[in-house]
């Protein structure tokens, strides 16, 4: 089995959803002691954002790609083949204003491409990267899942479940700490529920794994 794990946080050490991530992975390990693990660090190693080369390349703008084309499309496709090589996939998204970091969305930009994790139909997009289990460590300073106008204003899980469901993959789990910056307390509450959740979490998936590996 193959897990990829991709951290997105800027604030290195001190980052909860790296603390998060990493422990997942570990629980992960512990229950599937054969898997091996890839890491991504998109705070070190981000793509670059969208331009005219690295979409120019995919929808094909000119006949003959630049080069300067061709090193984007190299990229994608190498962000793209190691994401579909993957059964599990645990992704660190801190909450930045509102949304995930600007780092971990030019990642899945690079993941969206027309004939590898999705495709059009007569009756609309179809997901082609189903069969994955992604485990998404939500960090959040203030409180946001309690209420409905908390859940309006943030697109950081919102926006995480609906782009993995349109690539095709329905088993999206959330281990959430949020409250961090409310207090010492609060984010030691937090933080110990989302540890809760990771054993959880990892047993639930590491189940459905198995049904489809044996599938």
């Amino acid at each position: 089995m193959k897990l990829l794990h991709i951290d997105s946080s800027v604030l290195a050490n001190g980052s909860v959803s790296r603390q998060l991530t990493a422990e997942i992975v570990a629980a992960w390990k512990a229950a599937h002691p054969d898997t091996t693990v890839e890491y991504l660090d998109l705070a070190l190693d981000a793509p670059p954002h969208f331009g005219p080369d690295s979409l120019g390349a995919k929808i094909g703008l000119q006949a003959q790609p630049s080069e300067a084309q061709q090193r984007e499309n190299a990229l994608s496709e190498k962000l793209v083949s190691q994401f579909l090589a993957a059964d599990v996939v645990v992704v660190g998204a801190p909450l930045y204003n509102f949304s995930i970091p600007t780092q971990l969305k030019a990642w899945i930009d690079r993941l969206a491409q027309p004939g590898r994790t999705f495709k059009y139909t007569e009756k609309g997009p179809t997901g082609l990267a189903g069969g994955k289990t992604v485990i998404v460590a939500s960090s959040r300073g203030g409180i946001y899942s309690t209420t409905e106008a908390g859940q309006a204003t943030e697109h950081q899980e919102s926006y995480l479940k609906v782009i993995f469901g349109f690539f095709g993959i329905t088993d999206v789990r959330f281990v959430r700490a949020e409250g961090l910056a409310m207090g010492d307390a609060p984010k030691a509450a937090a933080l110990s529920a989302a540890r809760g959740d990771i054993l959880a979490v990892t047993a639930e998936a590491a189940n459905q794994q198995n049904v489809a590996q044996a599938a």
